[in-house]
């Protein structure tokens, strides 16, 4: 039954970008509306990212293994409110001033970031076809785990843009930290309880 949730979802992560454009057609997005386009798209970047991470550790604790349905759904949604982002900074921001850009890149560090955590998303949105889980095999998991330094570098980012106050981006560091914590915790108990996985078997058939 799940599968039914699948296209409320899908709108639903549409939601944000429908509200941007709301605003933008009712003179809603502020005194400068570039800036508010640039940090509501960055956010929702941020927040899709966090929430493609959350779907592994909801579906073991609570074990509705079905949410896994839906985390490619969210990590392209990630990467298209990433797109988003990039192409306000580009476009509305820059111009498509190659020159600009470059030297945004390399003299503010928080552009560095920025840059860093969406060239990390490229991959994965590459790759997020059944066709390439098939082809890659294992090696698929291993550049998955991109997602962990995009989101860290796309964190960075929004601290080092803000410098002042940093209530709202130190809330994702937050977030950010307590799911890497999991993994680390969840791997390191995985790795405990595997050589009794294959020690038990054994005594078994030593008993028979």
């Amino acid at each position: 039954m799940h599968r039914y949730f699948k296209p409320v979802v899908f709108l639903a992560c549409l939601v944000p970008l429908g509200r941007l454009a709301w605003r933008g057609l009712h003179a809603g997005l502020g005194a400068n509306p570039i800036e508010f386009i640039t940090h509501s798209t960055g956010d929702w970047t941020l927040t899709f990212l966090l929430v493609t991470l959350s779907i592994t550790p909801l579906r073991k604790l609570t074990r509705q293994y079905w949410l896994i349905s839906f985390r490619r759904m969210l990590g392209l949604f990630a990467f298209f409110y990433g797109i988003l982002h990039l192409t306000t900074y580009v476009w509305l921001d820059k111009f498509f001033d190659v020159h600009e850009m470059l030297h945004d890149i390399a003299k503010r560090r928080f552009i560095t970031a920025g840059m860093t955590a969406f060239a990390l998303m490229i991959p994965l949105a590459l790759t997020s076809t059944k066709w390439s889980i098939r082809k890659l095999g294992k090696r698929w998991q291993i550049l998955h785990r991109l997602i962990y330094f995009s989101a860290a570098a796309g964190v960075i980012h929004y601290i080092w843009l803000v410098k002042a106050d940093l209530k709202k981006p130190l809330e994702y560091a937050f977030v950010l930290g307590m799911l890497l914590m999991y993994r680390v915790i969840a791997w390191a108990i995985d790795r405990r309880a595997s050589p009794n996985r294959v020690v038990e078997p054994r005594r078994q058939i030593a008993i028979q």
